[in-house]
């Protein structure tokens, strides 16, 4: 994490005992080849890619930190209701939004529990869903807010928690991977960060970002990511250790070119809701806090005019003129040179960085087509044989879902909706061969064949599984899926992570 914004938030943060733990004391950057690394000279580095003055972090412990900070002002904060709709008023523009019922039965009537949703209205409302947010995505949809940007593009990031033995562990090496197990044409790589915190000592979380805007539907980034963990460069420091907990999440790739209008009438999108992020940092919790508190600046301004219901233009003036600009600015170049090959587009950037400081005359376009329609057919790509789970580095799905403590009332309606029934055995499986049975990190989706060969083949959703990382919500080839917001708070409770 980059304390810059929370410096600016709560300048006496070590104070009031926020679990900043672990200083980064040392930076890796490896190109991996299938037995060996190539470590990077520090002195090679941009400085997006370095972390000096940053801290190892678990987001999950910081984030309730904040929160308890915010209640102590005040803040009222409604756990396990999820934003279900947005409220708009005569005039069309945002007043609120309305939570989920809750005990609404799997057939879609209520149950004996149920309990309608509440309506909260705002005079502003700011959107943080987060990556691919529902709500955000109607919004972009109702406003017209991409109209001037190009298509966003997204990455899935895996991650584990392990607990090494104490002489493997290194407190504050921030280890970063390039090459492979993916090929030089897919963006991605790994990172292993060692830490300490205030539960546990020699913790250590290892992961893997695949951007999702791949070609070859065999590919798996589970299993690219188990893959990962068996290379010599991350075995030394994983084994012997015990893996504690596994989740996933999407996460905004595109940069400055990709950014939707951020306002409208009557609310904003603040984080990665506005595809605020910089995929070459590898970190985003400090640009979610300040655009937040631009947000907030220019709505508490508008707040103390009288205002209510218009439009925050002040915010986006705000952003323009801040260091989260600028910050966007000098690596908006990443994304659109790393489509072009690990080799070339490391290369470019790096002279992007190091001799032109960001400031290059130019600003290169992302790829104009949308991560989901970058597949081709299964049959022009070559089949990917992914070995089977050791139990020891690598694991199978399920016994990863069941360390991310995923709970979903079994008899509530699925929250992942399909536009067509048919569509996942017409297109996707005739086409693609499924590709929703590998690009889902949780086993959501199964082929269910019929070995007597009585039935045809259908698509099963175990929704119970999901980690709601709304992978699926952005790869699937047809856009046929659409994840909504589950019923209460339901979903994986990460430990530490």
């Amino acid at each position: 994490m980059d304390p810059r914004a929370l410096n600016e938030l709560i300048p006496d943060w070590q104070e009031r005992d926020a679990p900043l733990d672990t200083p980064v004391s040392e930076d890796r950057f490896l190109i991996l080849t299938a037995s060996g690394s190539l470590a990077l000279p520090t002195a090679l580095l941009p400085a997006c890619f370095t972390n000096e003055g940053n801290y190892v972090i678990s987001l999950g412990l910081f984030c309730r930190w904040l929160a308890s900070e915010a209640e102590k002002l005040g803040v009222e904060i409604y756990p396990g209701f999820a934003g279900a709709e947005v409220l708009y008023d005569e005039s069309g523009a945002v007043k609120g939004v309305i939570t989920g019922d809750m005990g609404i039965e799997r057939n879609g009537q209520p149950g004996p529990n149920h309990q309608p949703g509440m309506e909260l209205w705002a005079k502003y409302t700011l959107f943080a869903e987060g990556c691919r947010g529902h709500l955000g995505k109607q919004l972009e949809a109702r406003f017209d807010l991409c109209r001037h940007s190009q298509p966003q593009t997204y990455a899935i990031g895996l991650k584990e928690l392990w607990a090494v033995p104490a002489e493997q562990h290194q407190a504050g090496l921030v280890m970063h991977t390039a090459g492979w197990p993916l090929d030089f044409d897919t963006y991605g790589g790994g990172f292993c960060y060692q830490y300490s915190s205030t539960s546990a000592d020699n913790l250590v979380a290892v992961g893997m970002v695949v951007g999702l805007g791949y070609r070859n539907p065999h590919l798996s980034p589970f299993e690219e990511f188990q893959r990962l963990k068996t290379h010599p460069a991350l075995r030394e420091i994983l084994l012997g250790g015990k893996r504690i907990s596994f989740g996933a999440r999407a996460l905004v790739a595109g940069g400055l070119q990709a950014l939707p209008e951020l306002v409208f009438p009557g609310g904003a999108l603040i984080g990665e809701d506005g595809g605020i992020l910089v995929a070459s940092r590898s970190k985003g919790s400090h640009a979610a806090i300040k655009s937040g508190m631009l947000a907030a600046e220019a709505a508490h301004a508008a707040l103390a005019a009288g205002r209510g219901g218009d439009t925050l233009s002040a915010y986006p003036e705000k952003f323009r003129e801040s260091w989260l600009y600028d910050e966007h600015f000098t690596a908006r170049n990443f994304k659109p040179w790393m489509n072009k090959g690990l080799p070339l587009g490391s290369l470019m950037f790096g002279i992007d960085q190091l001799l032109l400081r960001g400031r290059a005359p130019w600003t290169l376009a992302l790829n104009p087509a949308a991560d989901h329609a970058k597949l081709k057919p299964a049959a022009q790509c070559t089949p990917i044989a992914y070995p089977k789970p050791d139990g020891v580095l690598s694991f199978d799905r399920l016994s990863s879902v069941f360390l991310s403590n995923t709970h979903h009332e079994e008899n509530q309606p699925c929250h992942l909706k399909l536009g067509a029934s048919d569509t996942a055995i017409r297109v996707n499986l005739a086409i693609y061969d499924a590709p929703e049975q590998r690009y889902c990190p949780a086993g959501v989706y199964e082929i269910v064949r019929d070995l007597a060969g009585g039935d045809a083949p259908m698509l099963q959703i175990n929704a119970q599984n999901c980690l709601h990382c709304k992978t699926c919500d952005i790869k699937d080839p047809t856009q046929n899926i659409n994840w909504v917001a589950p019923q209460g708070g339901e979903g994986p409770i990460y430990q530490a992570m």
